[in-house]
């Protein structure tokens, strides 16, 4: 899989842990070089007390060409080290070996070039840069590390010792100390991996949860999105904040959308009804006319009484049909009073008490308020009517009632059956109706007022709990 296709609550706490693992081989790759010259610098100290001991005694025996004594003298500093022996060697002036720890591989009077290239070369250097201070001589062809002591008398070099130390009596202490190293990095390493990864998780994990949101837009709609994002003032706070006002914004667009397609469709089915409206009333006027002159003129028998007043409910019945058809709130009724609020509540009683439900009623109006009261009980009875059709037997139904500021609010709520998102869509057409029980006209009516009043209505329908809500702006007075 290519790393920049992996989601990133994994690639960041992968980058984490690899960072964290390259930074310990690092870490501990510097130290084992660090370890080195350490040792290093300690066989180099310890060649340097070795050679300030010798060069108090080594330059007299010189002087007094004593050979015996000088090699009395290397031979007590030497290491019986019989796998790795370090190597002493006294030259004289003249660069000759004038005794040494091993005599017979090196001969008194012959030349260190005479023994291998690397011996050449630390005769050369000696020869090369004379110098009155030691120095060491590592070089890495080189498979002993040397150190250089001239033999000072009185100011004058009288001869030079030679250290050397095999590189292989090194090997088991890097050996040694490398190992310490690594079990000491796998130590930390083993407690930083899993709290790096812990620590990249959880710092990834707004943005996986804005992803994944991100991903739910278009698939559900904005209102149900559901985003719990962490408030911050970082870049994924910042994030968070365009996101919510993003969801706002959309849930707002759909709304308008929504409110702007039901209107122009309740407006072109209440034009083409009340177009049908008008043709009906003609001809049912003139029904219900003939009707009253025969009854005046004529003299009907009972059967004939009888059919007529059959006709004459059908005909009424019809008529008030067409009546709801051509809803309309007249502006020239009185105000809206507690008394009109307190008539629709004994309307109800009869329905209530019929199906033994509790009505819970709630009523802040004390005094009249600026609204036309026809079309406002109109819609409080039918949205109260229609709660108490809809709600179980021996349930509730609420209705609230407030005035705030320059508003007037009416809530309807029972716990009847939800209403589906589906039939939401189509609740405020004419003829449409999701019970057994009425002609679907009563929310449309209820919907023309509220549009006529310029105010709104909304409805929220979930388990067990279906609310209507009316607001009415209040009209000015004049």
């Amino acid at each position: 899989m290519i790393l920049k296709d992996l989601s990133y609550r994994y690639k960041v706490p992968m980058l984490l842990s690899a960072t964290i693992l390259i930074t310990g081989i690092v870490i501990s790759a510097v130290l084992v070089w660090r370890t080195a010259g350490d040792l290093k610098a300690d066989l180099y100290r310890n060649a340097i007390e070795v050679g300030s001991v010798l060069s108090r005694t080594l330059p007299a025996a010189i002087k007094h060409d004593d050979l015996w004594s000088a090699y009395q003298i290397v031979n007590a500093a030497r290491v019986d080290d019989p796998e790795n022996p370090r190597l002493l060697i006294v030259l004289d002036k003249n660069h000759q070996v004038y005794v040494s720890g091993e005599p017979g591989r090196f001969p008194v009077l012959s030349y260190l070039r005479n023994y291998g290239v690397e011996l050449a070369g630390i005769e050369k250097t000696i020869v090369t840069k004379p110098s009155l201070q030691p120095y060491p001589i590592d070089r890495p062809e080189n498979t002993s590390i040397y150190a250089v002591l001239p033999m000072v008398d009185d100011g004058i070099a009288v001869g030079t010792l030679i250290i050397g130390y095999p590189r292989a009596m090194l090997l088991p202490r890097y050996l040694d100390m490398g190992w310490r190293i690594a079990y000491s990095a796998l130590l930390v390493l083993a407690i930083l991996l899993p709290i790096g990864w812990y620590i990249g998780k959880l710092s990834v994990q707004p943005l996986t949860h804005l992803a994944h949101c991100l991903g739910e837009v278009g698939r559900v709609a904005p209102r149900d999105v559901q985003c719990d994002l962490i408030e911050s003032k970082d870049e994924f706070g910042q994030l968070g904040v365009s996101f919510r006002q993003m969801l706002l914004e959309l849930q707002e667009k759909q709304r308008l959308e929504q409110k702007v397609f039901t209107s122009e469709r309740l407006v072109a089915v209440g034009r083409l009804a009340a177009g049908v409206a008008h043709e009906i009333n003609n001809p049912l006027g003139g029904m219900l006319n003939a009707i009253n002159t025969l009854r005046r003129h004529g003299h009907a028998d009972a059967l004939t009484e009888q059919t007529l007043q059959l006709q004459e409910r059908g005909l009424h019945q019809i008529k008030d049909t067409v009546s709801a058809l051509l809803v309309e709130a007249r502006s020239d009724t009185h105000e809206l009073t507690p008394g009109d609020i307190s008539d629709v509540h004994t309307l109800l009683q009869s329905q209530v008490q019929k199906k033994a439900i509790q009505l819970g009623w709630s009523s802040s109006l004390t005094r009249s308020v600026h609204l036309p009261s026809t079309p406002v009980r109109q819609v409080l009875l039918n949205l109260s009517l229609n709660a108490v059709v809809a709600a179980r037997q021996r349930c509730e139904v609420n209705c609230l009632l407030d005035r705030e500021h320059r508003q007037f609010s009416i809530i309807v709520s029972n716990d009847g059956q939800e209403i589906k998102q589906d039939q939401l869509a189509h609740l405020f057409e004419p003829f449409v109706h999701f019970s057994e029980s009425g002609n679907g006209l009563g929310l449309w009516v209820t919907y023309q007022l509220v549009q006529q009043l310029k105010g709104e209505i909304e409805v929220s329908s979930g388990a067990g709990q279906t609310s209507f809500i009316v607001r009415l702006p209040l009209r000015a007075v004049a």
